[in-house]
C-alpha cells in the first residue's frame, strides 16, 4: 500500500468530498522541518482524496517529495519580509490563485500569512492558518505582526499548549475558531516491526556503544533550551549511583553553535563523563535511534510547542522521560492523571537534574515484562492520537467545511 493511500483511508472526507478542489498551501521555503513536512503530509492526503494540492514556496529539500506524492510546486517568493515586496505578492498570489482555480489558501508561516490574506479577502477565498510554535511578541507591532496568524476562518494549533497561547495573546482575532489538530507521526516508519536490527546495530557502533551499553538518548538539535547541560548533570548523579552499562547519546546538529559544543563538552570533562556521554551529530535514521536507546529523554528548560521526539519513540515502545514543561506532557500518559500501571513515560519538573536522573533511572530498571506493557501501552496512545493519518483526515475535514463539503 501506498503511503498516500495510507493516508487516507479511513478518513470521513476520503469519499470523494474534496475531489476536485483545489487547496494552496503557502510557505517559505520546503526544507526540512516540522512545518514543511507537515504541509508534505496534507498535499499527500488531498491528493489521494481527488483533490488538488499546490504549494507556493521557494524551493527546498522537501519539493521533490512533494511532487513524487502528488502535489504541485509553484515558484514564489513567500519568504520576503519586505513590506512594499510582500505588497506586490498579494496581487500575485491573488492572480496565481485565479489561474489555478484555488478555492481555498491555508498560510503556515507569518510573513507569507500575511499576504495570503489579502489575496484570500481579494477573492473571497477561505482562509486557513496553523500555528506551528509558539510566537515572542513584547512590542505592540510584534503581536499585531504575529496576529495574522489567528485571523484564519479557522485557527489550527498544534497542540492544546499552543492553543492556550493563541487565546491568550489573540483572544478577540481567534475567539471561536481554534482548532487542536496534533502533529501527525508515520507509523509506518516509526514502527519498531519496520526497523531492521542491522541498522540499530550499525548505529550503536557508529556511536561507538558497546553491546551491553544501555542508550539515554537526546535526539535535539545543539541548542541551551533543549536541555543538554541538564542530562549531563543528571548523568553524573547516576554515576555517583552506581548506575550500571550508561551511554548518554546526544544527537543533533550544532548549527553553528560551536560555543555551545565547547561548553557542552567542557561540563562533560568537568564531571568525569568522557566514556559516558558522547556528542554524535545529526542522525539522519531516527526510527534507528529510537529504536537503539533505552530511554529517551526530552529534558527542555523552556517550553515546546509540540514535541515531536517523545511521540516518535513512543511510537516505537521506547520509554521516555520528559520535562512538565509546554505542549510535551500533553503527549506522555502519566501519573497522577492516569495510574502507574497506565503510564507511557515519565514527567518531570524543569530544570531538576535529580528528578530527571531518577526517573531515567526508574526508567532503566524496568524487567522485560514490565518493558514489554509499556512499549505496547506507548504504541497504542500514539496510534489513537498521533497518527499522520489522524492528522490529515482532521486537516482535510477542516477544508472540506470551509468548502461546504462537510455534508
Amino acid at each position: 500500500m501506498t503511503g498516500e493511500a495510507r493516508a487516507v483511508q479511513g478518513f470521513p472526507v476520503g469519499e470523494g468530498r474534496l475531489a476536485g478542489a483545489c487547496v494552496l498551501q503557502i510557505i517559505p521555503e520546503l526544507d526540512a522541518g516540522g512545518a514543511e513536512r507537515t504541509t508534505v503530509d496534507v498535499a499527500a492526503g488531498l491528493t489521494a482524496a481527488g483533490g488538488r494540492a499546490l504549494v507556493a514556496t521557494e524551493g527546498g529539500r522537501l519539493v521533490g517529495e512533494l511532487q513524487a506524492k502528488g502535489g504541485h510546486w509553484i515558484r514564489f517568493p513567500a519568504a520576503t519580509k519586505n513590506p512594499a515586496r510582500m505588497a506586490v505578492n498579494v496581487l500575485k498570489l491573488a492572480a496565481l490563485c485565479r489561474r489555478e482555480g484555488v478555492q481555498l489558501i491555508h498560510a503556515r508561516s507569518r510573513a507569507p500569512a500575511w499576504v495570503a490574506l489579502g489575496a484570500a479577502r481579494r477573492l473571497g477565498l477561505p482562509f486557513v492558518t496553523t500555528y506551528h510554535g509558539s510566537y515572542s511578541g513584547r512590542t505592540g507591532v510584534k503581536v499585531l505582526y504575529n496576529s495574522v496568524m489567528a485571523r484564519g476562518d479557522v485557527v489550527i494549533a498544534n497542540s492544546r499548549y499552543t492553543a492556550g497561547l493563541i487565546e491568550q495573546s489573540h483572544p478577540a482575532e481567534a475567539a471561536g475558531r481554534l482548532r487542536v489538530i496534533y502533529r501527525g507521526t508515520d507509523l509506518g516508519a516509526f514502527n519498531p516491526h519496520a526497523v531492521a536490527s542491522a541498522r540499530v546495530e550499525a548505529l550503536r557502533r557508529s556511536w561507538g556503544v558497546a553491546p551491553h551499553e544501555r542508550v539515554v538518548l537526546l535526539a535535539a538539535r545543539l541548542t541551551a533550551w533543549k536541555g543538554h547541560r541538564l542530562l549531563i548533570e543528571a548523568a553524573a548523579r547516576m554515576r555517583e549511583q552506581g548506575v550500571p552499562d550508561l551511554a548518554v547519546i546526544l544527537a543533533g546538529d550544532p548549527q553553528g553553535r560551536s560555543a555551545y559544543e565547547r561548553e557542552i563538552d567542557a561540563l562533560v570533562a568537568a564531571r568525569g563523563l568522557e566514556g559516558i556521554v558522547r556528542r554524535v551529530g545529526h542522525c539522519t535514521d531516527m526510527p534507528a535511534a529510537f529504536r537503539a536507546a533505552s530511554v529517551v529523554a526530552v529534558p527542555s528548560i523552556e517550553p515546546e510547542a509540540f514535541g515531536r521526539s517523545a511521540v516518535e519513540a513512543q511510537a516505537l515502545g521506547t520509554p521516555v522521560v520528559v520535562s512538565d514543561l509546554g505542549a510535551v506532557p500533553e503527549t506522555v500518559l502519566a501519573p497522577p492523571d492516569v495510574p502507574p500501571g497506565q503510564r507511557t513515560g515519565w514527567r518531570v519538573p524543569p530544570g531538576d537534574a535529580p528528578a530527571l536522573a531518577a526517573a531515567l533511572t526508574e526508567a532503566l530498571a524496568l524487567g522485560a515484562s514490565a518493558r514489554d506493557a509499556l512499549a505496547r501501552r506507548c504504541r497504542a496512545h500514539v496510534e489513537a492520537n498521533f497518527s499522520l493519518e489522524r492528522m490529515v483526515g482532521d486537516t482535510l475535514a477542516v477544508y472540506a467545511e470551509l468548502l461546504g463539503r462537510d455534508g
